[in-house]
């Protein structure tokens, strides 16, 4: 599935069965909930934190997608193309790190 594709099968889906969306400041706080629950999860997983009983049953990838959810939302609710956005910036950061990383003594 292409980030296009993505875009147009949220908006169906917001259409058909969510109602409307919610306004872009709910999806803001929304979104940093999400990611605060992916947070949660990769310092559990990677860091030094155990996990606890409640957070056993919660799945990275699954939280990663709710993050991508209301990312797709937000592009739709403000009229960002995320291919056109995202190929724009990997152009941006190609320009702007064609040496930087690898010139970076800390990751040698």
């Amino acid at each position: 599935m292409t980030l296009d594709q993505a875009q147009k099968q949220v908006d169906q889906w917001i259409k058909t069965i969510g109602v409307r969306y919610f306004n872009e400041l709910t999806n803001l706080g929304i979104l940093v909930e999400e990611v605060g629950e992916l947070s949660r999860i990769m310092v559990r997983k990677f860091g030094e934190q155990s996990f606890k009983e409640s957070d056993k049953k919660t799945d990275l990838a699954d939280e990663m997608a709710d993050v991508l959810w209301v990312l797709l939302c937000l592009a739709n609710q403000t009229g960002v193309n995320l291919t056109e956005a995202f190929q724009k910036n990997m152009e941006k950061k190609t320009l702007r790190d064609a040496n930087r990383h690898r010139d970076n003594e800390k990751l040698q």
